[in-house]
This record gives structure tokens, sequence and C-alpha cells, in this order.
């Protein structure tokens, strides 16, 4: 009895000190995954910013295991250059205007964004969001007066919730964070992106299993369910 005992608390070591050993899995998230993540793994370890910035960071060598891009020409670019597997596409998202509840320029459409004296906030060039942004111009033909580039959606959120432009183009998932603070125009159909969000697998990164479990996670019934539950569309 006592060998018996002996041999459960030996391997009760072994399994808590294999536990402790295997840190959680990092992953690289777009920030407009900053809410839905989490819900789906919230063992992992995650940092959360402009696509393209995580993506210069992994071409740097920054650990990470995991990317998840708002676009897919990022991951797509990393995996010909051999820094990650090949992406897939795990959700999709849709553009939006937001402008202030108090609407103090009086922009109820796309459209609006030409009139005089309206200032607009888009996220940069190379950030997914703001290249999004510049298609939605050039489709509708679109020449607004931009007061500032941000490097991530959240920041272009931010601008105008406090009331620092007039009306700014987020996803919709974005949008939808702070109801009381911000107003949603929708885009037109024709003028609307196709907003594709990849994952993949960091080739460098030293918990691939634990990585490839991540993204089963996310592309599964229950990843998927969390997605839409935040307003992500289906992949």
């Amino acid at each position: 009895m006592r060998s018996v005992a002996a041999l459960l608390l030996a391997l009760l070591a072994v399994s808590g000190a294999s536990a402790q050993s295997s840190p959680p899995v990092t992953v690289f998230a777009a920030s407009s995954l900053t809410d839905a993540f989490p819900r789906i793994e919230r063992s992992a370890t995650y940092s959360f910013a402009g696509s393209n910035t995580l993506a210069a960071q992994i071409r740097q060598g920054a650990p990470a295991d995991v990317f998840a891009s708002a676009n897919m020409a990022l991951p797509s670019a990393l995996h010909r250059d051999g820094l990650c597997t090949k992406p897939v596409v795990f959700t999709r998202n849709a553009l939006v205007v937001i402008v202030p509840r108090s609407n103090p320029a009086g922009v109820h459409s796309v459209f609006d964004l030409r009139n005089r004296g309206v200032k607009l906030v888009i996220a940069a060039p190379g950030v997914p969001v703001g290249d999004y942004t510049l298609q939605v111009l050039q489709r509708l033909k679109l020449t607004p007066h931009v007061v500032s580039r941000e490097t991530d959606v959240r920041e272009v959120l931010a601008k105008v919730a406090l009331g620092e432009a007039d009306a700014g183009f987020v996803y919709s998932t974005d949008a939808r964070t702070v109801p009381h603070k911000v107003r949603t125009i929708r885009i037109p159909a024709r003028g609307q992106p196709n907003v594709r969000y990849g994952i993949c697998v960091v080739s460098a990164s030293s918990h691939k299993p634990a990585a490839r479990a991540f993204v089963k996670r996310v592309l599964g019934n229950a990843g998927q369910r969390i997605l839409r539950s935040y307003g992500f569309l289906r992949r």
C-alpha cells in the first residue's frame, strides 16, 4: 500500500513539474480581437496590436507561437518567407463609420464625410483597417479631410469616442464595444471591402503542439460561436 501511495505521489510531482515547465502559448493578435480571444482561451499570453506591427515583430524574432491577423496579406507574406504555416481564414468582419453619440458634425451617411469641416480619423496605411478604409474611399470616390492616422483600430475608436474627431472607420465589432459613446453608420455594399482574418503557427515557435491546439480551438465550433457572439462573421 505504501509503495502505491509513493508511486502516486511521484506521478503527481512529475505532472506538476511538467505543467510548470510548459508556459502558456503566446498569441500575437489583431487589436480587434482583444475582447474575443481571451474568451476562447484564457490561459494564453496575448499581445494585441496592429497586425502590421505584430508581423514586423515576428520578422525580428519576437517570441510568438500564433499570429492572428486582421487580413490575409500579412500572414501570407510571412508564410512565403518561411516564418509561419500557411494561414487559414478563421473569421470575417465588416467596416463601419462611427461618430460621437452627440454627432456634432451632423454625419448621417458615409457621403457626409465630404462635408466642409468634418474631421475624419483613420488607421494608417499598412494597418489592415487602414488599408480597408482606403478601399472604401476609393470605391465610393470620397476625399474627406483626414486629420489623424492611427496605429490600430482601437486608437481610431478611442479618438471618436472621446470626441477628438467627428468620424472614423472601424470594424463593426469594435463599434459594438462602446455603444453608449458612438453611433454606427453603415457603408453601402458596393464600398464594403472583403475583411478576412488569417491565423497561422509561427515557425520559430517553441510550443508548436500548444500553438496548433490553439488554432484548432479558434476554428472549432466553440471558438466560432464565441467569435460570432462578439459580432464577427462566419468564415
